[in-house]
């Protein structure tokens, strides 16, 4: 699986602690739409690429007994969806913990994906693009705050 990084044991983006993985690509589309860099990430695009086995990050996610979810954020998560749904594959064979998925993408725009992901249980999808200068917001279904008033996250299994 390729990513930016990965964060073990991240206690930020779920209310559980989480396995956080970075992943490698995203098309850009927040900056785009505002019409300047706005991407809160942007870092990231200088980062290393890593290539890690899938099998050994999900072993490694097992055997850690801190961490109770998966998180897919960093970049675009839904931008290299081949590898997250082979990594949720993988994972299901193992436990069924809580998978969350950090996308810009609206929920419209990613329909066909999140219907492949309906087939495995305890999915969350937070979608929305960031959009500056607004207030963040609690988001229930997540336990943190978001940081635009168009993000939202839904259970989708």
């Amino acid at each position: 699986m390729k990513l930016r990084g990965l964060v073990t044991e991240d206690f930020i983006n779920y209310k559980k602690t989480s396995l956080f993985l970075i992943c490698p690509y995203c098309s850009l589309k927040c900056d785009k739409e505002a019409g300047t860099q706005i991407c809160q990430n942007s870092s990231l695009m200088k980062a290393k690429i890593l290539d890690v086995a899938t099998s050994k990050l999900v072993h490694a996610y097992t055997d850690n007994p801190i961490s109770h979810a998966v998180c897919f954020g960093g970049l675009e998560p839904l931008d290299s969806f081949e590898e997250v749904l082979e990594f949720i594959k993988l994972l299901r064979e193992s436990c069924n913990d809580d998978c969350v998925i950090y996308t810009g993408y609206t929920e419209h725009e990613v329909e066909d994906k999140i219907n492949q992901l309906k087939v495995y249980p305890n999915i969350i999808v937070k979608f929305g693009r960031f959009r500056p200068g607004e207030k963040p917001h609690f988001d229930e279904v997540l336990g943190v705050n978001l940081a635009s008033s168009n993000q939202y996250a839904k259970v989708i299994s």
